[in-house]
């Protein structure tokens, strides 16, 4: 199944958290935090403000961090995503 974002919509798929620390310690899936790291997977086509095309920043393929508390989560064919604006997403990382 495909999904096509609509305007400035970004389809992310969350990158899973460390599950064990720097010293070897695992963490149980409770300590864990949700992650903010994720691979663009869908993007929108933009959106119009006052007749003024805004383009899209971020790209398919792109690993970014977006706001701890954002966006809509879905699940499709047993995969997780994560459906956000453009503006919640707060970097591009390389």
């Amino acid at each position: 199944m495909k999904i096509k974002p609509l305007f400035d919509r970004v389809v992310l798929s969350p990158l899973e958290n460390e599950s064990e620390t720097k010293g070897g310690i695992l963490l149980p899936m409770a300590a864990q935090e949700k992650s903010q790291l994720a691979k663009v997977v869908a993007v929108g086509s933009g959106e119009s403000i006052d007749g003024k095309q805004i383009g899209m920043q971020v790209k398919v393929g792109d690993k970014v961090l977006y706001g701890k508390y954002s966006g809509t989560e879905i699940t499709i064919d047993e995969e997780k995503y994560v459906v956000v604006r453009q503006p919640d997403i707060l970097a591009i990382i390389d």
